[in-house]
């Protein structure tokens, strides 16, 4: 489980959001990307994040589309 401090300092490494507990991981308050949590450790890679529903890419989520964040 993840501590409330450090869920406090984390944030979507795309937009910079913060993010929320859901389970076993953390969501994007902002474009919905889904980080796993293993081990209790986040694994804040957005290549390895789960999309939100009906998203196809990452350039698709609401964080790129406002250019506020160029993918790889």
């Amino acid at each position: 489980m993840i501590k409330e401090e450090l869920l406090a300092l984390l944030v979507c490494p795309l937009g910079r959001a913060p993010l929320r507990l859901e389970g076993e991981t953390l969501v994007c308050t902002r474009c919905g990307l889904r980080y796993a949590i293993n081990d209790g450790i986040p694994n804040m890679l957005y290549e390895e994040a789960e999309l939100p529903e009906g998203v196809k890419s990452i350039a698709d989520l609401e964080c790129s589309k406002a250019g506020d964040v160029k993918p790889s």
